[in-house]
């Protein structure tokens, strides 16, 4: 598990590779990353956008932004957590993956750029 926390909002994610549903013979490597967001603090949050930085060995960097996650865009209460999966494809089977939530304080509107831990993504079938 990689975490971190900021305005203590944590932010915990475990990594897995999908070998399901990845095709090294066509440079297709599925990863699943599972992310929790803890909200330590004592005032509600929303989670508004995402942006993610993908590096892909010998592919170099790719950025994702865009509203919310999976399609939400979740309000997280003191003492609350909400996870949720999602899925990244890499072309080398190897590398990581890390990120910002664009997050609204709701009591007193600031907003807040929550960082995501780099995390590593590493295909088992290379590491054989």
């Amino acid at each position: 598990m990689f975490s971190t926390s900021t305005f203590d909002i944590k932010v915990s994610v475990v990594p897995e590779y999908d070998a399901k549903n990845s095709f090294p013979s066509e440079n297709r490597f599925t990863f699943r990353y599972h992310v929790t967001i803890e909200n330590l603090s004592e005032v509600p949050i929303k989670l508004q956008r995402r942006k993610w930085l993908i590096y892909d060995v010998g592919f170099g960097f790719s950025e994702v932004e865009g509203e919310g996650v999976i399609g939400l865009t979740p309000e997280i209460e003191p003492g609350e957590r909400f996870s949720y999966f999602s899925n990244v494809i890499l072309r080398s089977g190897v590398g990581s993956m890390r990120g910002y939530y664009y997050c609204k304080n709701l009591l007193s509107n600031q907003d807040l750029q929550i960082e995501i831990p780099t995390f590593n993504l590493v295909a088992e079938v290379l590491s054989n």
